[in-house]
């Protein structure tokens, strides 16, 4: 169910102690549309309870009508206006299109649309280790959660894949390029290219002078996760722990302005999640980039909503993550999700 208001009915909903009651994915109602048609109506936003269980999306002829005390009342802000140089999302097939998927998205993961929309609240204004630690624990709970059970049980089991190398380290001239070198796979994320590219990492982390550069073999730059290996191990809360100890998230942070990554083909859930944290992000015109997590009743985990949302901002990010959508690198170096986009690599 989605509940659609103007901004004083939503703001007096939320006066009342029992508006949880109402408007949570718990009691079947995790979406609130709500409508601003001019600025006085914008600032009825101001300062509400950023705590409410479900997904708040605002709909704003005008951005400018909202002000900066508004912003944390919604999850997404929507618009037809120009968004280019603001944090909004102007739909490609226009606003209605947008309510559409996100709507649709909740229909299927309410819980996981949800606890999206609360870790970003919560970390937008956390440093990136703490957030690291946030999404990590939303991740870890999720997968104890029917919706990803339920995703979990309709998935075929394939066949292991031998233990061939993951990672690839090329030195040349003062710098560390680090592949990812799975194409059968289209370099999907498991444990042993994770723990190969902690190690990858680490050594350029204590190399202080070396540049990085973040790489992949085959069409694709990374299609996420291994879907083989979510939910694999018996234990969340320790799989957390496991994730904060072995992060590639944490040390490409810590390379900081060292670091280029350079995108191509598929770039999903953890092929944009990790590369979004490097100084500089290029792509090739054939990039798609898109956080499927959603779909499978989960939040991003490798880093996504910590690194997106310092690019692009929280509503962007959430727009990403919630629709499941992918966009194209045009789009994503007007957002600022990359910093240029380049002709493919002769070597590629």
């Amino acid at each position: 169910m989605t509940l659609s208001v103007d901004a004083r009915a939503f703001r007096d909903l939320l006066a009342d102690p029992t508006a949880a009651e109402t408007l949570s994915a718990v009691t079947g109602c995790p979406l609130a549309v709500v409508e601003i048609s001019s600025a006085a109506e914008g600032g009825l936003l101001s300062c509400l309870d950023t705590a409410i269980p479900a997904v708040v999306v605002v709909l704003s002829a005008d951005p400018g009508w909202l002000p900066a005390a508004a912003f944390t009342a919604a999850d997404v802000v929507l618009t037809e206006a120009d968004d280019s140089q603001a944090p909004f999302v102007r739909p490609a097939g226009g606003v209605a299109s947008g309510v559409a998927a996100i709507s649709t998205a909740l229909e299927s993961s309410p819980v996981a649309g949800t606890a999206l929309a609360l870790l970003l609240r919560g970390t937008s204004a956390l440093g990136v280790p703490a957030g690291l630690v946030a999404e990590s624990a939303t991740y870890s709970a999720l997968q104890e959660g029917a919706e990803f059970r339920r995703w979990r049980a309709s998935r075929p089991t394939r066949s292991p894949e031998p233990e061939t190398e993951r990672v690839r380290v090329e030195r040349s001239d003062g710098e560390l390029r680090v592949v990812l070198a799975r194409p059968a796979r289209r370099n999907a994320v498991d444990w042993r290219m994770r723990d190969a590219l902690v190690a990858a990492l680490a050594q350029a982390a204590a190399e202080t002078g070396v540049r990085v550069v973040l790489d992949a073999d085959g069409p694709d730059f990374c299609a996420g996760g291994d879907l083989d290996e979510f939910g694999s191990r018996p234990d969340p809360a320790l799989a957390h722990l496991i994730r904060l100890t072995r992060s590639p998230a944490r040390l490409l942070h810590q390379l900081g302005g060292r670091t280029t990554a350079y995108l191509h083909g598929a770039c999903l859930g953890a092929g944009i999640e990790l590369p979004a944290f490097a100084a500089r992000v290029c792509a090739t015109e054939d990039t798609r980039i898109g956080l499927p997590e959603i779909a499978l009743g989960l939040v991003p985990g490798a880093g996504g909503t910590v690194s997106l949302q310092r690019r692009i901002g929280r509503w962007r990010t959430a727009y990403l993550a919630l629709t499941g959508q992918t966009m194209d690198a045009r789009l994503a170096l007007q957002w600022g999700l990359v910093d240029s986009i380049e002709p493919v690599a002769a070597s590629r």
